[in-house]
C-alpha cells in the first residue's frame, strides 16, 4: 500500500508554473504530492507522475488522438472520465491525502469530476475562476471546498501567489491535522440518516436526541436538493445504516417544479440496500422558489408564504397532494419490509396547521388517500391525530424506528 499523497489535479501544459508553486510548498512542508496532469495542448511545464495521455486513455481515448479531433469539449470529457476513474483507484488504494485542482471553467470541471469520485471525509480544496458563481454543479453532494481566484490563473504574480499560498496552506493544515488527530472510532455507534426543514425542526430535534440517547450517530440533511441527494449518496456508500426520512418535501419540488427537487431517484437508495427506514410527509404541503419575483407566471393565483427575501413557499393542491401520496408509496414498495410510514392527520409541518397560512384538511386527506392506494399491504402504515411537530408524533417515530431497526 503506497504512503497518502496530496493529488494535484491539472493542466500542466497552461497552469504548470502555479502548480509547481503549490506543489514545491506542499513539499517543503514534507508532504508528499503526486501530481496528475490533465492537459492535451502542448508540452507539460514539469514532469508529472500521472501523464496526461494515461489519463486521456483512463477516459478511453489517447492525447494524440485528441489533439487530432481539435474538440475541446470531447477532450474535456475524456479528461473528466479519466481522473475520475484514476482518482477512484487512488482512493480504493487509499493513497489520497488531499486533492486539489485549480483552473478556469475547464479546469474546474475537469478537477471537480476527480473530487466527486472521492468519498466524504478526504479533504477537497479547489481554486477557480467561478467560485463566486453557481457552484453547484462542481461541488454538488461532497465536501468540495472552492476558493475564488480573484484573477484568471495567468501566470504568478503578487496577487496570484498570495492566493496559491493560502491555499496550499490550507492543504498542509488539513493534512497535518489529520495526521495529528486521534483515530475516530469507526462502528461504534450506528450511522443513521434524517431529513429535516426549518418547517419540521421540533419534531427532528426530538427524535435525533431521543435517538442520539440511545446510542445512535444521527446525520441530518437540510432537504433543499442537495440534502436529499447527499443522503442518498451516503446511503448507497453503506455509512447510513439507517433512515428517518421525516422530510420529504422535495419530492413536492420534484412533482411541481421547485427549486429544492433532488430529482427522480430521490428514495431510491434505501430500497436499493434494503436498510430500515421510518418514513413520514413532512413539509408536502409546500413547493419552494426563490425570491417573490422569480415565481413562475403560471402559479400566480395559488396561495404563498414569505418564508425569508430569498425563499418563497407555494401551497400544494388537493390534486397536487393526491399524486405526491401516490409516488412516496411507489417508491416505499421497493423496500416493503424495512419500511415503517407514520402518517400525521394534525398537518405536515408548522404552516399546515389550523389557523396557520397553510392549513389543508381537504389536502392532507388527498395526501392520504393517494399514498393508501398505492402502498404495499406489507408496509406498517401508522396514522396518528396530531400535527408532526407534536412530542408525541416524534416519540412515535422514535420508537418505531429503535423496533425496526432492532428487528
Amino acid at each position: 500500500m503506497m504512503a497518502k499523497k496530496a493529488v494535484l489535479i491539472g493542466a500542466l501544459d497552461t497552469k504548470g508554473q502555479e502548480f509547481s508553486f503549490v506543489r514545491n510548498i506542499l513539499q517543503g512542508a514534507g508532504i508528499e504530492t503526486l501530481v496528475m496532469d490533465t492537459g492535451v495542448l502542448g508540452t507539460p511545464v514539469f514532469t508529472p507522475d500521472i501523464s496526461s495521455d494515461e489519463v486521456a486513455v483512463a477516459g478511453g481515448t489517447t492525447v494524440a488522438l485528441l489533439r487530432e479531433e481539435q474538440d475541446r469539449g470531447k477532450a474535456i470529457a475524456a479528461m473528466t472520465s479519466g481522473v475520475a476513474k484514476l482518482v477512484a483507484r487512488l482512493v480504493k488504494e487509499d493513497a489520497v491525502a488531499v486533492l486539489f485542482g485549480m483552473g478556469g471553467s475547464a479546469g474546474t470541471t475537469v478537477s471537480a469530476s476527480a473530487m466527486q469520485a472521492a468519498p466524504v471525509g478526504i479533504p477537497k480544496l479547489l481554486v477557480s475562476t467561478v467560485a463566486s458563481g453557481n457552484t453547484r454543479p462542481y461541488v454538488g453532494e461532497k465536501d468540495v471546498m472552492m476558493m475564488y481566484s480573484v484573477i484568471d490563473i495567468a501566470g504568478l504574480n503578487s496577487l496570484s501567489i498570495r492566493i496559491l499560498r493560502n491555499a496550499a496552506y490550507a492543504l498542509i493544515g488539513m493534512v497535518q491535522g489529520l495526521q495529528a488527530e486521534a483515530p475516530i472510532a469507526v462502528g461504534t455507534k450506528p450511522m443513521l440518516g434524517m431529513t429535516m426543514f426549518g418547517v419540521t425542526t421540533p419534531c427532528c430535534t426530538q427524535v435525533r436526541e431521543s435517538l442520539e440517547a440511545k446510542g445512535y450517530e444521527v446525520l441530518v440533511f437540510h432537504a433543499t436538493g442537495t440534502g436529499g441527494r447527499a443522503m442518498e449518496d451516503l446511503i448507497r456508500s453503506g455509512f447510513i445504516q439507517g433512515v428517518l426520512d421525516i422530510t420529504t418535501t422535495e419530492l413536492a419540488d420534484d412533482l411541481v417544479g421547485g427549486i429544492f427537487t433532488a430529482g427522480p431517484t430521490r428514495m431510491d437508495a434505501a430500497g436499493e440496500r434494503g436498510i430500515p427506514q421510518i418514513v413520514s410527509v413532512g413539509a408536502l404541503d409546500m413547493v419552494n422558489f426563490g425570491p417573490s419575483e422569480t415565481v413562475p407566471p403560471q402559479f400566480k393565483d395559488r396561495t404563498f408564504y414569505q418564508h425569508n427575501p430569498t425563499t418563497t413557499l407555494m401551497r400544494t393542491t388537493v390534486e397536487e397532494n393526491r399524486e405526491l401520496g401516490k409516488r412516496l408509496a411507489q417508491k416505499l414498495n421497493n423496500n416493503a419490509a424495512q419500511t415503517v410510514v407514520i402518517f400525521p392527520h394534525g398537518g405536515v409541518s408548522l404552516l399546515d396547521m389550523d389557523g396557520k397560512p397553510f392549513a389543508g384538511v381537504a389536502e392532507r386527506m388527498a395526501l392520504f388517500e393517494g399514498l393508501k392506494s398505492e402502498l404495499s399491504p406489507e408496509i406498517f402504515l401508522i396514522e396518528t391525530d396530531g400535527a408532526i411537530n407534536d412530542p408525541a408524533v416524534a416519540e412515535r417515530i422514535a420508537t418505531e424506528f429503535l423496533t425496526l431497526f432492532n428487528k
